[in-house]
């Protein structure tokens, strides 16, 4: 079993997003000794628009300045450790910008959908340059901001003109739609971990020039989020996050389902979602035969300290019989 450790290296895109250090230098780097012991690589995809952001306006505030040296100075280690450094795209930076205190995110353009077919094609571009400058190395693979790659056809055009053919934005059963988010993955197979594709995510196509690496999911029921619900209640030190900052929340309808019907859920490194990391990747080995792709997704900004406990376990004991990768 090939296993994929994948984060989305970016700050919080709600109320408050949080800071550089709190979000993502010091969770990641609470990881890469997690990893370092057990000589297993991991991949960050990029917020590439954040980068964009502090770029345009770091001339105007030292805090970003600093920000920007930090987050390139950090990128740069984990390509010199072996780390992947890919391309995630939260296009809503385009039209974000800092007041002196914090960023006022306008997320009523979240999704690359919401953008013209020339102003995809531009803005994927230019932010493969400064990940590849910054990072010293061109990106292979492609992630979207919050799993919104729907419909794929204009953004595909955009990444192959930048050589990218690699995503791993699908996870099976997946589906959600909201003023900033929609995504639909219910069409793909549980346990399909590869598949080639052309202009439709959700379509294998044999001839297709794309690759699907899905993010691997789990059905989970009612019972879980009500523990889980519980955990962030009880305030306890081990179920505290490492990001200060405020997520977009979802809509009440989405929670609610979550909390009386069964639901499919990303395999994740994040908060009390970690509890079942090792039952899921027991369920892709036995219905993959052992041979198939595991890949987990992670937040830095929602690692917590027990969250971080679990995925060290579970790097442990699968480090030695399975092979870790990037998409290198």
């Amino acid at each position: 079993m090939n296993i994929y450790i994948t984060l989305d290296y970016e700050l919080f895109f709600g109320p408050k997003c949080g800071t550089v250090e709190a979000c993502i230098i010091r969770p990641t780097d609470a990881l890469l000794e997690i990893t370092e012991r057990a000589g297993v690589h991991f991949t960050c995809f990029v917020d590439a628009g954040y980068l964009m952001a502090l770029e345009r306006q770091k001339s105007r505030y030292g805090e970003l300045e600093e920000d920007y040296v930090r987050v390139c100075e950090h990128i740069r280690k984990l390509t010199r450790l072996g780390h992947g450094i890919e391309l995630h795209i939260h296009p809503h930076w385009e039209a974000s910008f800092y007041n002196g205190h914090d960023w006022e995110l306008n997320t009523t353009r979240y999704k690359l959908s919401d953008f013209t077919k020339e102003e995809v094609g531009e803005l994927v571009t230019r932010y493969c340059k400064i990940l590849e400058r910054i990072s010293e190395q061109q990106p292979k693979a492609y992630r979207a901001g919050g799993w919104s790659a729907q419909p794929f056809s204009t953004i595909g055009r955009a990444l192959q003109e930048n050589n990218i053919y690699i995503d791993s934005t699908v996870f099976p059963g997946g589906a959600y739609e909201s003023p900033n988010q929609c995504y639909d993955f219910r069409q793909v197979g549980r346990y399909n971990t590869h598949y080639r594709f052309s202009d439709s995510l959700t379509h294998p196509d044999l001839n297709g020039e794309f690759t699907e690496i899905p993010i691997s999911a789990y059905r989970v029921s009612p019972y879980f989020y009500w523990q889980f619900a519980m955990a962030k209640l009880s305030k306890a030190p081990g179920h505290k996050a490492f990001g200060d900052g405020m997520a977009i929340p979802l809509s009440k309808t989405e929670i609610l389902k979550k909390m009386i019907l069964p639901s499919v859920s990303v395999v994740s490194m994040d908060g009390y979602k970690s509890k079942f990391l090792n039952n899921a990747f027991k369920a892709y080995v036995k219905h993959t035969q052992n041979n198939g792709n595991f890949v987990i997704i992670g937040h830095p900004k929602a690692f917590t300290p027990y969250s971080l406990k679990r995925t060290a376990d579970f790097i442990n004991r699968s480090c030695g019989a399975h092979a870790y990768k990037t998409f290198q």
